[in-house]
């Protein structure tokens, strides 16, 4: 026995470094052929969300026309919600350039005002600037959204595909010998997908009326374009709900009188993001997507470094998989505890 233990401490460095190593190389693989994995991983997230008005259906309708009625409300409700960003951001783009000279002449006041304070490196800037990269900015955000054209076609049909191999895919899987506590894993998963993204769109949804609704008391134009775009961008974790404050903010800079009209507007802003995402949200989630908030804001860093917009999106979700599948196998139920919320205070300390 001594020797048995002295040989498994022995090994345990080795098996944590090629741990390390697997984790490092299939990093590096998603990053590599993210134009295969990405849709794939975006498809079986919509699968999860969808599956339970496929099966509805097909107690009622034949398999094909199933199929094809789930993809025809998935892709309706894809085309409204990319229309409606489109929309917001055109308005806005827009409104830019009818009052591009309003930005101009602030930043010559400023540049100005710095100059006679001793900071010359202004006038430097001054010389070259002009707001054409704020619409660098839109044009860019437009062409990544048009990019994204691409991504979709691939990931409905990774969708299809999914949809007419899901039963089947769950009968081979049970026959494995770990097969029954990856279904369950697979269960709730899918369960915890559709409760988040539930939560996050009844949220986005009062962020967005919010949003708009303290828009037009301030006088921010266009208003309804802020709000659109507040509901649109609280899908991604804090990054989301930051832009969609930063930017009104910038605005209202051009757009409002006073510097304290302008700092009002900011504060009511992030008073806003601040009450929906750390009281509301937290509430409505409840322990059933309980997950640490670094582990939140790592996994939108983090897979959104590797898949762009589309891994920002499902982030949480692949963290939400990752502490599900951890969490069914003793060896690896650690990595579950330490990415979790926080434990539930029902229990009293011994």
């Amino acid at each position: 026995m001594p020797s048995t233990d002295k040989t498994m401490t022995s090994n345990g460095p080795i098996r944590a470094s090629l741990v390390v190593c697997a984790v490092i190389l299939a990093c590096a693989a998603l990053y590599v052929a993210s134009a295969v994995f990405a849709p794939l991983a975006f498809a079986l997230f919509i699968l999860a969300i969808v599956w339970p008005l496929q099966a509805a259906l097909e107690e009622r309708l034949p398999k094909g026309l199933t199929l094809f009625v789930t993809l025809a409300v998935t892709i309706v409700v894809v085309l409204i919600f990319a229309s409606m960003i489109t929309w917001a951001l055109s308005a806005v783009g827009d409104w830019l350039l009818n009052n591009v000279q309003r930005f101009q002449a602030l930043y010559v006041q400023a540049t100005d005002w710095l100059e006679g304070h001793g900071i010359f490196v202004a006038g430097v800037l001054a010389e070259r600037f002009d707001v054409i990269w704020l619409l660098r900015l839109f044009q860019d955000i437009a062409n990544r959204l048009n990019r994204l054209a691409g991504f979709a076609i691939l990931v409905f049909v990774f969708l299809m595909m999914a949809l007419l191999e899901v039963e089947q895919f769950g009968r081979k899987l049970a026959t494995l010998k770990d097969g029954g506590k990856l279904n369950h894993a697979i269960a709730g998963i899918a369960v915890k997908f559709r409760r988040y993204m539930l939560v996050r769109t009844l949220l986005s949804l009062l962020t967005g009326l919010a949003i708009w609704g303290f828009a037009t008391m301030a006088g921010l134009e266009p208003a309804v374009a802020w709000g659109l775009l507040a509901f649109a961008l609280n899908y991604i974790p804090f990054i989301g709900p930051f832009v969609a404050t930063l930017l009104p903010a910038v605005f209202a800079v051009a757009q409002l009188d006073t510097w304290q009209a302008v700092i009002l507007v900011f504060i009511g802003l992030t008073a806003i993001q601040f009450l929906i995402g750390n009281y509301l949200e937290p509430l409505a989630a409840g322990a059933a997507l309980s997950i640490s908030p670094l582990a939140v804001v790592f996994a939108v860093f983090f897979w959104g470094l590797l898949w762009d917009i589309p891994g920002a999106l499902i982030g949480v979700p692949i963290m939400l998989t990752i502490i599900a599948i951890c969490a069914e196998y003793p060896s690896s139920r650690f990595v579950a505890t330490l990415l979790s919320g926080a434990p539930s205070d029902g229990k009293k300390k011994s």
